[in-house]
């Protein structure tokens, strides 16, 4: 059995009498012609017209993809969206491809290149990162529904043309990623970053995998988008290769909500029992070179984990731990413990840069012990995860389900991409 781990996977040599339930998505039809599906979508829209007559009259465009931690295949949906937008006449000087970084790093030179996947895309039109903590970046749109500031990237916002690309996928505090996730917190300067990923939003249990209705920070994203004005969306649903399976195009919410639809009955496993004994990864490459994103990995798993029972994750951490705001987070954490931590987030009007995610670590810490197998961190930055050390995952887990006398194991080998829910929970938002 092989879990997602970096970019070749690691093999589990697990005993053979073990009762192994594995969790993993049905089998998803994979399109025979990706492109021709993506060029039919962009015809026959959700909400919207087709992306031709949308740009009909309009000067300038400027696309958000997602940065180089979400598979996109932006290689294969860039170029045919911009094609469309120079059909209907605008200049391709007056396109801009803008990645969404939120308040992560920039994608730049060969790894810009890596995450655009076509060279016709670079040498055409104008590709530029998100920098959340460049004051001047940033147009005020005023205050949102929970009053917050609403700071978002000026490329964007000015634009005449404003289009979303995004993966659709289980996302473990905004239900799902893709479609508004992409502008909040993607382009959004780091104040409203920081409003929205309070512990009043996450503390919330419906911030979490594949909720949306009463999902207090997918309704905060939603009003914040509907600042903007007309928003188009071109959303990719892909299999456990990374293959597209679905696209949908149209007004942002619409399609947005098509895709979601589609993906639910793919991604979220009913379970009718917890076990004390959860195996998962991080999701392999490029979402788990780092730590921080590692967490999601726990998160996604642990409703499947019983009460006294333990979590092992695979991440590689080729990267190291994440930012220099998430080692402090992480620092704290490891000094006052989890409950002392979160009683220090509760108060906080605004959440310190990266902070959340130590926030969600400590979700999963609550449901049970966290075991890390990784060859990505040294001594000094494992004593910074705050969860248990593992050597040999293989020998862990035989050692531990002779200790406890169940060899019950659940198995995530795609870890945040497969949802483990309550039965009846599963296809409801």
């Amino acid at each position: 059995m092989t879990l997602n781990y970096g970019r070749r996977g690691l093999v589990l040599a697990l005993p053979d009498d073990l009762g192994i339930h594995l969790i993993e998505k049905k089998t998803m039809p994979v399109l025979a012609d990706p492109k021709a599906a993506l060029e039919n979508a962009l015809t026959e829209p959700f909400a919207a017209n087709s992306l031709q007559k949308e740009a009909k009259s309009q000067n300038t465009a400027c696309i958000l993809i997602c940065d180089i931690t979400r598979p996109v295949p932006n290689g294969l949906i860039l170029e045919p969206v911009i094609k469309e937008l120079i059909r209907a006449g605008m200049e391709p000087g007056n396109i801009t491809v803008l990645v969404a970084t939120g308040l992560h790093r920039p994608n730049l030179d060969d790894e810009l290149r890596e995450l655009i996947g076509n060279d016709w895309v670079l040498n055409t039109v104008k590709v530029q990162n998100h920098y959340a903590k460049k004051d001047e970046d940033h147009v005020f749109l005023g205050m949102s529904q929970s009053g917050g500031k609403i700071l978002l990237d000026r490329r964007f916002v000015e634009a005449d043309l404003k289009i979303v690309t995004g993966l659709v996928e289980p996302h473990f505090m905004a239900g799902y990623s893709g479609g508004r996730k992409v502008i909040v917190p993607g382009i959004c300067h780091k104040n409203t970053i920081g409003h929205i990923h309070t512990a009043t939003f996450l503390e919330n249990p419906k911030a979490a995998n594949c909720i949306l209705k009463g999902n207090p920070l997918h309704e905060e994203q939603l009003d914040i988008v509907a600042r903007l004005g007309k928003v188009l969306c071109v959303n990719v649903v892909i299999d456990e290769k990374r293959r597209p399976c679905f696209f949908s195009y149209g007004e942002i919410r619409e399609s947005h909500l098509k895709a979601v639809k589609y993906i639910r009955a793919y991604t979220e496993i009913p379970l009718t029992k917890k076990y004390r004994t959860v195996i998962t990864s991080g999701a392999g490459y490029p979402l788990d070179s780092t730590y921080y994103q590692t967490v999601k990995g726990m998160v996604g798993a642990m409703d499947a984990l019983a009460p006294g029972g333990r979590m092992f994750i695979a991440s590689a951490c080729s990267e190291g731990i994440g930012s220099d705001d998430f080692i402090d987070a992480q620092r704290r954490l490891v000094q006052m413990g989890p409950e002392a931590f979160l009683a220090s987030l509760l108060p906080k009007a605004r959440a310190d840069i990266d902070e959340w995610q130590t926030e969600m670590q400590v979700k999963a810490m609550r449901a049970g012990g966290i075991y890390l197998f990784t060859e990505g961190l040294g001594d000094q930055d494992h004593e910074l995860t705050g969860v248990n050390r593992v050597m040999d995952l293989s020998a862990e887990v035989s050692a531990w389900v002779n200790e406890i006398e169940d060899r019950e194991v659940v198995v995530i080998p795609e870890g945040p991409y497969v949802i483990p829910r309550p039965a009846a929970a599963c296809g409801v938002s």
